[in-house]
């Protein structure tokens, strides 16, 4: 399964091993991961993931594929600015917010309108149906799985 994984671009510590824990736990359970592809979240995600052998997909703002973190397997260019999280949240079958700001909140919201589930670690909740406020990422991981598979 595709998880887009969103968040802040600006991290700390803590949330960047939050978020390279949550890449490296959905590596492991055979997921690609979709996200922006540039620093904070995207970087520490796509690091977890990547240490794992999985693929991680990079949906970047600018025209150059080059732009992408040194963790994105396939970068794709869209020239688009902040509209590309439109696209990062359409081509994950689930999403996991780590943190995050207003750019983060449009990709929940953008998610949501598309009835992707969403799992919040630390995150804004919006108090919308489809999204599930976490503790940990295995909970965030799990609740994406089973809500996209109609389990949830």
């Amino acid at each position: 399964m595709r998880v887009a994984v969103i968040g802040g671009s600006t991290i700390d510590e803590r949330t960047e091993e939050t978020a390279r824990r949550l890449g490296r736990l959905l590596g492991e359970r055979g997921h690609t991961v979709v996200c922006g592809g540039l620093g904070g979240v995207m970087r520490a995600v796509c690091e977890g993931a990547t240490r794992a052998g999985a693929e991680t997909v990079g949906i970047l703002p600018g025209e150059d594929p080059a732009a992408a973190n040194k963790w994105v397997s396939t970068p794709i260019a869209t020239g688009l600015g902040n509209a590309r999280n439109v696209l990062v949240a359409l081509n994950g079958e689930g999403v996991v917010a780590v943190d995050g700001a207003t750019g983060t909140l449009s990709e929940i919201g953008h998610a949501l309108d598309f009835g992707r589930p969403v799992a919040g670690l630390a995150a804004h909740d919006p108090g919308l149906e489809g999204f599930e406020a976490t503790e940990t990422p295995t909970e965030a991981i799990e609740y994406v799985e089973r809500a996209a598979s109609g389990a949830a």
